[in-house]
């Protein structure tokens, strides 16, 4: 696999901090993020994506507490991308048709949409940092997408 790793003015994509990850399915949601929401959760954060349906990013070496819900292990599935830097949000919102404004998309906000044809979940964790979240066999082609962006902007 290419490298995942790319500086470019205002912008850098790297690969995100080793995490496991978890899809999390409950018909008990009280302690859980609403929709599009994220929030912290065993260690990490819980991403609201459905009504029943979330997206649990834990450190390496967490376990997730016992509770009423189902986890399906999706460490291997998936890798997770930052993008950071001042031209971050420019960046990402030329291969995405929703509007990343820091005013409509705020920090914790987070979405699963498309960038470019490439079904991602994209989370604001920063004024100017997102995480990006896609399957293990998009990635070469979603940073070189991001990278080409890049070095346009």
């Amino acid at each position: 696999m290419a490298d995942l790793h790319s500086i470019h003015e205002g912008v850098t994509i790297a690969p995100a901090p080793a995490a496991v990850r978890y899809s999390l399915r409950t018909r008990s949601p009280e302690s859980l993020p609403k929709i599009l929401a994220s929030a912290p959760f065993a260690g990490g954060h819980a991403l609201g994506l459905g009504p029943d349906e979330w997206l649990v990013i834990l450190p390496e070496g967490t376990s997730v507490p016992e509770g009423p819900y189902a986890l399906t292990d999706i460490s291997d599935r998936n890798i997770s991308l930052t993008v950071e830097g001042p031209q971050a949000e420019r960046l990402l919102q030329c291969g995405i048709a929703l509007d990343l404004a820091l005013a409509a998309f705020p920090v914790g906000k987070v979405t699963r949409t498309l960038h470019e044809g490439i079904e991602i979940i994209l989370w604001r964790t920063g004024e100017t940092a997102f995480r990006v979240e896609t399957w293990r066999s998009f990635a070469e082609h979603l940073v070189g997408a991001l990278a080409l962006t890049a070095g346009d902007l």
